[in-house]
């Protein structure tokens, strides 16, 4: 047999999916799609960062609107980086 045509070993990644880069002052109008939706809830706006009192401290919330519901909730921003929850983008 060829080596060239000789099937490559099975290297298929085991390790979970990296996190997403999400940079939380460019959150803002940003869309997310939920990877399992619930009540016929999959895509996502941000529509507000919610800045800490004192603004000194970093960013820890951003508030979600569901676009088919209008439905509104907070979430840790950092949840957001979770790619077995959320992709980024409307997919």
């Amino acid at each position: 047999m060829n080596p060239a045509m000789t099937p490559a070993p099975n290297t298929a990644p085991t390790a979970l999916p990296t996190p997403h880069q999400v940079n939380p002052k460019k959150l803002a109008l940003s869309k997310w799609t939920a990877v399992a939706p619930r009540n016929k809830e999959k895509h996502f706006l941000v529509t507000q960062v919610i800045a800490p009192l004192p603004p000194s401290i970093q960013i820890e919330a951003v508030e979600l609107e569901a676009i088919n519901s209008g439905r509104r909730f907070v979430l840790p921003w950092r949840e957001l980086t979770n790619p077995l929850v959320w992709r980024q983008g409307w997919k």
